[in-house]
């Protein structure tokens, strides 16, 4: 063991980011722009006003600036549970036996759990700066949706969530930290908007998908006044915001003048990979270092791996803005896996872009082996993951042992998101071997891919 690198890497209050970084400044394919789904126009600030708070549209818009400061408000906010760790996974090692050397960076450490309250804050302080009653929002497997009712409680918001169904009927402790923090909890779809009794009607029965609840979010914050729509991933403002992490990461790193081969992360809508990597993406681009990048998908719901680059909905009920994303349809409702996080039809119009361009790399994996990964993690590293951080250290112990079979000592940076102490539902059906895996057949995909609008070239 090395006497010169801690079990736990931390920074300084003082060292702590002052800026997000905006990797679009850096690419030289810029994300398309989103657009008007009536016109099929790019849209502007004015366009987007009636869904977004104003201050993040013109962070979602802008493509050109590289640093972008953080308010001292929401710095002072941070510094509740940031610097986070980045901690080096030395009993892990041992237990692999493997000469690969492995970092987690890890966002459990506050009270929602995840990495979500770093946007969360962003997007609420912004809100109340505007002079907002309230904001509404989707959730999955209820992480974000935690972590904007704690950020709305602090700064006196309403909080309105639409929770994906099964998530909210496989995760009632989530669910009930929500409500404690003072948000209202819908079950989505739902019989509250038009848009829900619409889906409900076409898909009776449907256990729902995060691009459901999108759409009954967008609709609530549209038909109250005073409100706006908040997201908690795949748009370029989330993926700003997330930054926090890969800054705080490189940073740690160059302290000990570590150098990572890999940098991995789960992808769902593209938050917590976008913001781990995208530091590490800009020397990419810059030519300045090479890294490889890992995005890790269930197979459930493989948007990169086998969804089309195109134009798609960012909802189910076709509401939102046309994106440029990988895609597997809007109409697309997948499984009722247990990473609810991961269960989203697109992803992030930057990280697609730079898949597109052969940036980074895409795995999908099946969710029996990620709980496998995630026990025998939890088993020697003592924290229990998320659902959707497991299938990080899936490929990461992956990697881990491909180096044990070459006697490669690479250097392996991954995510760990969250802590999965709210998922016991799931954890209770691997270890009683009653879970499956689902993975769709060309047949499923297809019918989403139909439902995909027609976009001229532009």
């Amino acid at each position: 063991m090395s006497k010169e690198i801690p079990y736990k890497i931390y920074l300084e209050e003082n060292e702590m980011p002052k800026q997000w970084y905006n990797v679009r400044a850096d690419m030289k394919n810029k994300p398309a722009p989103l657009l008007n789904p009536a016109t099929l126009e790019p849209m502007g600030y004015e366009d987007l006003r009636p869904v977004f708070c104003d201050e993040l549209i013109k962070q979602e818009l802008d493509d050109t600036t590289p640093y972008i400061d953080i308010p001292e408000e929401i710095r002072n906010f941070y510094k509740m549970y940031r610097p986070s760790p980045l901690v080096r996974a030395y009993c892990l090692e041992e237990k692999l036996q493997t000469p690969a050397k492995i970092y987690y960076k890890f966002e459990g450490n506050n009270t929602s759990g995840s990495h979500k309250l770093n946007s969360a804050i962003a997007q609420a302080y912004y809100a109340k700066k505007q002079g907002l009653k309230g904001v509404t929002t989707e959730t999955g497997a209820g992480q974000w949706g935690t972590a904007l009712s704690m950020a709305c409680a602090y700064l006196g918001l309403d909080c309105q969530v639409y929770m994906v169904k099964c998530s909210y009927e496989q995760k009632p402790f989530r669910r009930e930290v929500m409500r404690t923090y003072g948000a209202s909890v819908t079950p989505s779809p739902s019989m509250n908007t038009e848009v829900g009794r619409k889906i409900l009607a076409e898909h009776p029965g449907t256990n729902g998908s995060l691009g459901c609840a999108i759409s009954e979010a967008v609709e609530a914050a549209t038909h109250q006044d005073g409100y706006r729509y908040v997201l908690g991933s795949v748009l370029n403002q989330v993926l700003l915001h997330q930054t926090v992490i890969g800054l705080e990461t490189k940073t740690a790193l160059d302290k000990y003048g570590i150098v990572p081969d890999m940098i991995i992360g789960c992808a769902g809508g593209g938050s917590n990979l976008g913001g781990l990597i995208s530091p590490f993406m800009g020397e990419k681009l810059r030519g300045e270092r090479d890294y490889r990048f890992i995005a890790v998908e269930p197979a459930s719901c493989p948007s990169f791996t086998r969804g089309k680059f195109a134009y798609d909905f960012c909802d189910t009920g076709m509401v939102c803005p046309l994106a440029k994303m990988y895609t597997l349809g809007s109409g697309f409702i997948p499984s009722a896996n247990h990473a609810g996080g991961l269960r989203y039809h697109g992803m992030s119009s930057i990280l697609s872009q730079l898949y597109h361009d052969g940036l980074m790399e895409a795995v999908s994996v099946e969710q029996t082996a990620v709980f496998e990964a995630a026990e025998k993690f939890a088993r020697v590293e003592g924290i229990l993951p998320a659902p959707e951080s497991s299938h990080a250290i899936k490929v990461a112990i992956d990697e881990a042992l491909k180096c044990k079979e070459t006697g490669e000592a690479k250097t392996i940076v991954f995510g760990l998101t969250g802590t999965g102490y709210f998922d016991m539902y799931a954890y209770e059906k691997f270890n009683n071997g009653e879970m499956t895996d689902y993975i769709p057949t060309d047949e499923d995909l297809e019918k989403g891919f139909q439902g995909l609008p027609e976009v001229p070239e532009r």
